[in-house]
């Protein structure tokens, strides 16, 4: 179990900053690391894929590879395979800043960002992992999976649905090759996007922006196709076509309909000056339409200079980026209001009763025969990550003050079970980013790099510590020992964090100038690195001059108090008619997506709705026998063939290893826009 674990561990973390510059956010499958476990060889066995009587595989593999190894190896390398936050804070600093940290400081930042939202979690597992409400919808092809590979594979039903997931996951690494390297531009087999609209009509700047969307930051995708399942299926996310609930997908799709309308309809009526900037774009702008130079308006320190801020005046949004900022200022709101509304009444019993009365949840009582870890375990955990944290933001010279990253920890406790409450029902979380990022910047104002870090404790840790609840759900479903859960996500997360810092420095080295382009290219792109500089300028530097009563943008964080009042409605008319079905509009989900077509590739969206409709709605209702034994299934085998020609592509001939082997121009691959539409940037 350890030997695996580390090596998919590393494996998995190469594979997940990769992701992270690509040019749609693609998160490493959990799916897909449980498939490479299953093909080591190892002594034969029933089931297995492969056997082997060499003396090293023996060794390596010496006994009947159980379920409970797996889940541990599962676990462990999934944990390192996410993008640290902290990344986004180093390479912000060496495209924009010209500033490379010192890698001591680098790698200890990331472990102790990654674990204290660990140590912030494990406490409040009564209520967000034992009870049965908390069902965590996203592990459902997880925990199937699992079952066919472990439970009963001679079994004629098994050994079906092992055949069915290899001819499945073979099918679309072949398949994944043809939109991604051989096939990406050419018209009628555009695979990332076939706009019959756009190629109607190739001269209309109009119809890219509202049917293209597969090139980077140029149309919304409206009616395009997408055959390319590292968009369609979201790379293994928490939002997936085939597992997330119909429901949660609705609300989704409810708001992006809204973001449709709503980018539409601003850039047309040019407001906020929207035509002086790209439609798409997460860059700040000098009214005139150039890119702003932040280093002029920055001191040596890189903190905020007045003076040369009124000469160069203040930043511009795109329309586009300024409307994401109001839907997830707004979606804060909903997001607690939602929780006191539905959650709240039923999380205060758990904990009121928990001493009186142990969870009647059956998979809880089972894990009752093993030694639950200490509450003392989490809190240790909180206060030396804490002390690493401290430590590491004064000698990054962040500028960020030690109490204002208290405040910050404070606000992650406040935060974490309202948002792990609706990530452990409908399979959501809403993001804090944007409120902790405008806190920072009210806080300790003037200081870009002192936000990031602000943003790196207060909105981490809440997105960490959905990591290990998560996990610790899984460990509850398959039964693995609490503390062997806690350990592999801990040693998991360490080693993450050192690669991730490596193979940042390595596409930075050799991609630079594409990630510092707006648009980029479709293997690569800096959107996210770009976002998160853009937003630390904002409200770093910017946020009072930018965001105070009475000036151009100062009616964004009222937006906040807007979102509080959103599900009141839903709430009220659900208790008049309890029939309709207003409890399953999840208003956190669909305000959020208000701005979600607002960054990357956008061409998958509506084929992702129709798969979801068809997948969660048709096939569960109408063909219930199959969609119970293959629908998970089959998520979990599109995940991890996509995932593994991914990381093939990437290192043989993407850049990943430095080096860009072009594939040649010809019939099938022509100069332009992958989906023929007009070319905007």
């Amino acid at each position: 179990m350890l030997t695996l674990s580390l090596g998919l561990s590393c494996f998995g973390s190469v594979l997940g900053q990769i992701f992270y510059f690509r040019p749609q956010t693609v998160l490493v499958s959990q799916l897909f690391l449980q498939v490479l476990e299953e093909i080591i060889p190892g002594p034969a066995q029933p089931g297995r894929l492969q056997t082997s009587d060499n003396i090293f595989w023996r060794f390596m593999n010496p006994g009947p590879f159980n379920i409970k190894e797996h889940v541990a190896i599962t676990i462990m390398s999934s944990t390192a395979s996410s993008s640290a936050l902290a990344i986004n804070i180093f390479a912000a600093q060496d495209l924009y800043y010209n500033v490379r940290p010192n890698p001591a400081v680098g790698i200890f930042t990331l472990i102790g960002s990654q674990l204290i939202g660990y140590g912030m979690a494990g406490v409040m597992r009564d209520f967000l992992v034992y009870p049965t409400y908390a069902v965590y919808p996203h592990l459902m092809p997880t925990v199937q999976l699992f079952d066919t590979l472990h439970r009963g594979q001679s079994a004629v039903m098994q050994k079906r649905r092992l055949k069915f997931f290899w001819i499945i996951f073979v099918a679309i690494f072949v398949w994944e090759w043809f939109p991604v390297r051989i096939l990406p531009l050419h018209f009628c087999k555009t695979l990332t996007g076939i706009s019959i609209f756009c190629l109607a009509n190739q001269k209309s700047a109009w119809f890219t922006r509202i049917f293209g969307g597969a090139a980077g930051n140029e149309g919304l995708g409206v009616f395009s196709l997408c055959l390319d399942w590292a968009y369609v299926g979201a790379g293994g996310g928490s939002i997936g076509a085939l597992f997330t609930p119909l429901s949660t997908q609705l609300s989704l799709y409810g708001g992006t309909a809204v973001c449709i309308i709503a980018f539409c309809a601003c850039y047309a009526r040019n407001v906020w000056h929207a035509q002086n900037f790209p439609f798409l774009t997460q860059l700040l702008f000098y009214e005139n339409g150039t890119e702003y130079s932040q280093l002029l308006i920055l001191n040596d320190d890189f903190t905020l200079n007045k003076e040369k801020l009124a000469q160069q005046g203040l930043p511009y949004y795109s329309a586009s980026q300024l409307l994401f900022k109001i839907s997830r200022t707004m979606y804060i709101g909903a997001a607690v209001t939602h929780f006191i509304l539905w959650h709240a009444k039923t999380v205060w019993e758990i904990i009121r009763d928990s001493r009186k009365r142990e969870c009647p949840d059956p998979h809880y009582q089972k894990m009752k025969v093993y030694k639950e870890i200490s509450n003392w375990w989490y809190l240790a955990a909180f206060v030396g990550t804490t002390a690493m944290a401290l430590a590491t933001t004064y000698a990054a010279k962040s500028g960020l003050p030690w109490w204002a990253l208290f405040v910050s920890l404070i606000f992650a406790w406040i935060f974490m079970p309202i948002i792990n409450t609706l990530y452990a029902t409908v399979g959501y979380a809403p993001s804090i980013e944007n409120l902790i990022q405008m806190l920072g910047g009210a806080l300790v104002p003037g200081k870009p790099v002192a936000n990031m870090y602000f943003t790196l404790y207060g909105y981490n840790s809440v997105y960490q510590s959905q990591s290990l609840l998560r996990d610790l759900k899984l460990g509850q479903y398959i039964k693995l020992p609490p503390r062997t859960t806690f350990s592999v996500q801990v040693i998991g997360t360490v080693v993450g964090g050192l690669l991730n810092f490596v193979i940042m420095k390595t596409v930075l080295g050799s991609q630079r100038d594409v990630l510092r382009d707006v648009q980029g290219t479709n293997v690569w792109s800096g959107q996210q690195v770009q976002a998160y500089n853009s937003d630390a300028i904002a409200w770093g530097a910017l946020g009072k001059p930018l965001y105070a009563p009475g000036t151009r943008y100062g009616f964004v964080p009222y937006m906040l108090i807007a979102g509080l009042g959103f599900p009141v409605p839903f709430w009220l008319l659900h208790k008049k008619y309890p029939k309709v079905g207003f409890n399953h509009v999840f208003t956190p989900i669909l305000v959020a997506e208000l701005g979600i077509l607002s960054v990357g590739i956008n061409s998958s969206v509506f084929t992702s709705f129709v798969l979801a409709v068809f997948s969660q709605y048709y096939l569960r209702k109408y063909q219930a026998t199959w969609f119970r034994k293959y629908n998970f299934l089959l998520s979990a085998a599109l995940d991890g063939g996509t995932s593994i020609m991914v990381f093939v592509y990437t290192f043989a001939v993407g850049g990943g290893s430095g080096r860009v082997i072009p594939f040649p121009t010809w019939a099938l691959n022509p100069k332009g826009n992958p989906d023929y539409c007009k070319r905007l940037t």
